[in-house]
Formats: C-alpha cells, sequence, structure tokens
C-alpha cells in the first residue's frame, strides 16, 4: 500500500467517524431537547439583571425560573422596580385581579398630635435600636411606630415615607412584598387586600383606660364597634378590635360609630 494511502488513511476514517457522532449526537440533542418556558426569558428581560442574589438565588436567570415554576415569588427581586414588578405578574397571571392585591398597611395612629413624646431620643436613626430602650421607643404609647424609618429603608420600591413621626405608605407604589414587615421592631406593619378600605388604626392592646392617658386616638375596647357591626366582621381581641375582611361588606357603620375615631376608611 503506497505511504500516501498508509498516512491519510486513518485520517479519512477518523474524519468519517467524527462526523457520524457529530450528526447523531446533533440529532439527538434535537430530538430529546427539553425546551423552557418562553415566559422564563422574558420574566429575565423585565429584571434589572444585576444578579445581586438578593432575592435567595444564584442569578437573575435562576430567579426567572422559579418565579414562572412557581417556587419563588415575583416579589422577591428587590432591585426590580414598581413598573417591572407589575409587568412580571401579569406576564405569569399572578394578581391580575385587583381585587386580590395585597398592600402593606400600619395600623397606628401615633402622630405628634395624638401622642406625647416622653423624651428626645437622640441614638442611631434606627427603630430596632430604638426600641431596645426600657420604654421601647420616645412615644408614650408603647405600641406606636417609632418613626425612625427602617421600614422606608427596607422598602425596595419607595413607597414608604416617614411623615412627621409615622410611617406613610404609598398603596400605588407599594406591592405587598412583606420587607417592611419583616423589619419593624414592634411588629405593627401588616399585609392586608388593598381592597380592604376600612381599618382599625391603632395597635395597641392597653387598657381602655391607658390607651386614653397614652393616645387620643387609640382603639379603646369599647365594643362599639363590634355591636354596630351587621356581618359581625369585628372582634376584640387583647382590648382591640380587628376587622375580619372576609366578612366585611364596608357598609362602614363601625367608622360612624367609633368614638375614638380609632376606625377609619381609606381613599
Amino acid at each position: 500500500m503506497p505511504m500516501t494511502v498508509e498516512i491519510f488513511l486513518p485520517i479519512i476514517c477518523v474524519g468519517a467517524l467524527a462526523l457520524v457522532f457529530g450528526a447523531l449526537l446533533g440529532f439527538s440533542a434535537k430530538k430529546f431537547e427539553v425546551k423552557d418556558d418562553p415566559k422564563i426569558s422574558r420574566v429575565k428581560e423585565l429584571l434589572p439583571g444585576v444578579n445581586c442574589g438578593n432575592c435567595g438565588f444564584p442569578g437573575c436567570a435562576a430567579f426567572a425560573k422559579s418565579v414562572v415554576a412557581g417556587a419563588a415569588s415575583y416579589k422577591d427581586c428587590p432591585a426590580a422596580g414598581v413598573e417591572a414588578t407589575k409587568a412580571i405578574a401579569d406576564l405569569i397571571g399572578a394578581d391580575a385581579d385587583a381585587a386580590n392585591r395585597k398592600v402593606a398597611f400600619l395600623p397606628c395612629n401615633g402622630v405628634d398630635d395624638n401622642v406625647v413624646r416622653n423624651y428626645l431620643y437622640d441614638g442611631p436613626k434606627s427603630c430596632v435600636a430604638a426600641s431596645q430602650l426600657a420604654t421601647g421607643g420616645n412615644k408614650s404609647c408603647r405600641y406606636s411606630c417609632i418613626g425612625l424609618a427602617s421600614c422606608q429603608n427596607a422598602c425596595p420600591f419607595d413607597a414608604i415615607k416617614m411623615v412627621g413621626s409615622i410611617a406613610e405608605i404609598d398603596r400605588a407604589k407599594c406591592t405587598g412584598c412583606g420587607k417592611c414587615v419583616a423589619v419593624c421592631p414592634k411588629d405593627i406593619l401588616k399585609i392586608v387586600p388593598d381592597k380592604a378600605k376600612v381599618r382599625v388604626l391603632c395597635h395597641s392592646m392597653d387598657t381602655g383606660k391607658l390607651v386614653r392617658k397614652n393616645c387620643r386616638a387609640g382603639c379603646i375596647g369599647c365594643r362599639i364597634c363590634q355591636n354596630a357591626c351587621p356581618e359581625n366582621a369585628i372582634t376584640l381581641t387583647n382590648n382591640l378590635a380587628s376587622i375580619d375582611y372576609e366578612k366585611c361588606t364596608q357598609c362602614l357603620a363601625c367608622v360612624s360609630k367609633c368614638p375614638a375615631k380609632a376606625i377609619k376608611a381609606v381613599p
């Protein structure tokens, strides 16, 4: 056999085998390809792409995949803006109905006109730090919002502003992610249905006499609202009225009857 043939024949054989195996691998990859849900790439495009890991996942791609699979909440990306979060919700069909939308709510009327400041606080601008003091804060009501903006700093959607000594929530911006709830040392902030317009603006579980002493607009536990509610949607627990939003028809009977004006209807 000529030397040229001896040299090139193995090369040709190996090349032919490579082509055959390559074709087989390509066919197998195409045949058994597992296609990703197109929503995953669309969710990823709506995310900021910083791969910060604050959502609990190694990157935006992994987070997007988990959101579409239902293993993670679309609200868990603190870097995404309000518009992006809403767009993702619409894309995956979450909370598409405004009736199911939830927002943060601060059940406290502890503004300076209603409560007394026991002393001037001069320390770290942190609700957690101030709550460590023996009085639990510098306001006469120990259940009141401390007002040092820990919730505002935790909100990734710029939905919380401090108005005087109390937090105010912009429901239009709020996504109900719950990050403000997690950082509040007084456990005041709650997540409620946005459609629930009747709210008890008090968190105090003191007796009525003590509430009157500490706050001009606190729930005094008189049961007038409970007795006035035609749907039995209001109960009194630990001297504090609470509303069952599954039963509440927003008739506003409790609002008009509350002698302390601790129950109000939000617009």
